[in-house]
């Protein structure tokens, strides 16, 4: 009896033996795949962060440009004062060189519209011959004295007065000359250039300064 328990007892501990053997291999498989799996998933993260790291950067270049982009409201800003800057100059320029070249350009344009009424009548076939003589008669007093402003205008700025321009109405005549201040010389020699152009009076010939 006491062979037949020693057996037994031998068969015993080599069965657990085996078992605790089989159980180690399972428990080390299993941390082996565990070790794997832990690694993909390792793998796998970094790969997404790459590509979450990779998509930030895209966007954050994205919303950078959106923000270089003007808005509208900047750009109509922006125009405004360009308009402005363009209006303070022009006004600035007009009380210069320009309201000399505007007032003789006007004053040409009127010219040329008395002439072009002057002509109709010419050219009227209801018209009496003698409306059209008076016409063309009026047609060459302006185109005259239109000349003789010219004349005399061109020897004004060849002496000095740069910025000038003559007025006639009737047998009074305007000049207006771009200085502040004018000495008693220059005041003479004004006059005696329109006077002599124009062949007027020297009572007549009204000076101005601007």
């Amino acid at each position: 009896m006491k062979i037949m328990k020693k057996n037994q007892l031998a068969i015993l501990v080599i069965s657990l033996m085996l078992i605790t053997a089989g159980y180690l291999n399972y428990q080390t498989g299993q941390n082996g795949e565990a070790i794997e799996s832990g690694t993909t998933l390792e793998n796998n993260e970094n790969v997404n962060l790459a590509s979450l790291g990779d998509a930030k950067l895209v966007n954050a270049n994205i919303v950078e440009e959106k923000k270089e982009e003007p808005k509208p409201e900047e750009e109509n800003n922006e125009k405004l004062d360009n308009k402005e800057k363009e209006i303070k100059q022009t006004n600035t320029n007009i009380s210069g060189d320009d309201y000399f070249a505007k007032s003789k350009l006007e004053r040409n344009v009127m010219y040329s519209q008395m002439t072009s009424r002057y002509q109709e009548t010419i050219a009227s076939t209801t018209g009496a011959p003698e409306q059209k003589a008076v016409a063309q008669e009026e047609i060459n007093k302006i185109n005259s004295m239109q000349n003789a402003i010219m004349i005399a205008e061109n020897l004004l700025t060849s002496k000095g007065f740069a910025q000038n321009i003559i007025f006639v109405n009737g047998d009074s005549i305007s000049i207006i000359i771009g200085k502040e201040k004018l000495e008693g010389e220059e005041v003479a020699q004004i006059q005696n250039i329109v006077s002599r152009e124009l062949k007027a009076d020297i009572n007549n010939i009204h000076i101005s300064m601007k």
